[in-house]
C-alpha cells in the first residue's frame, strides 16, 4: 500500500499544477489542523497530539516542518523530562496554572453563563463574559 502511495504521489509532482494543488491541499490541512492543536494545547485532552499530527501532516510536503517537527518532539520530552524531575508542589502549582488558564477561557468565552442558563441559574451575571 505505501509503495502504491508513493508512486501516486510521483504522478502528481509529474505535473506542476497538480503538485502546486496538492501541495496547497496539504498545507491547508496540515495548518488547520496544526491551528486546532494549538488552541487545545491547555485544554484536558489531546492537544499536543493534534499539534504533532498537524506537523506530520506538514512534513510530509515540506522540509521546515521536517525541522519544526523533530524540534518539537524534543523540546516535548525535554519539558516533560524536567517536569518529572520537579517536587510535587511545582508540579502542582504548574497543573493549577493551566487550570486557571483554562477557566478563565471559558468564562470569557461565556460558556459558564450558557450553563447556568439552561439550569435556571441565567440571572447570576457574574458568570457573564465581560467580552461577549
Amino acid at each position: 500500500m505505501l509503495d502504491g502511495c508513493r508512486r501516486a504521489r510521483r504522478h502528481l509532482a509529474g505535473n506542476r499544477t497538480t503538485n502546486f494543488c496538492y501541495r496547497a491541499l496539504v498545507g491547508l490541512i496540515g495548518g488547520i489542523v496544526l491551528a486546532v492543536g494549538v488552541i487545545a494545547i491547555p485544554y484536558p485532552g489531546p492537544g499536543w497530539l493534534i499539534v504533532f499530527a498537524g506537523l506530520a501532516i506538514l512534513a510530509t510536503e515540506f522540509a521546515w516542518a521536517q525541522h519544526v517537527l523533530r524540534y518539537a518532539r524534543g523540546r516535548y520530552d525535554a519539558w516533560n523530562a524536567w517536569q518529572r524531575r520537579q517536587h510535587w508542589a511545582l508540579r502542582l502549582t504548574i497543573l493549577a496554572a493551566t487550570g486557571l488558564v483554562v477557566v478563565t477561557t471559558v468564562w470569557l468565552l461565556g460558556a459558564f453563563h450558557l450553563a447556568a442558563r439552561f439550569v435556571g441559574l441565567g440571572h447570576w451575571t457574574w458568570l457573564q463574559s465581560p467580552i461577549a
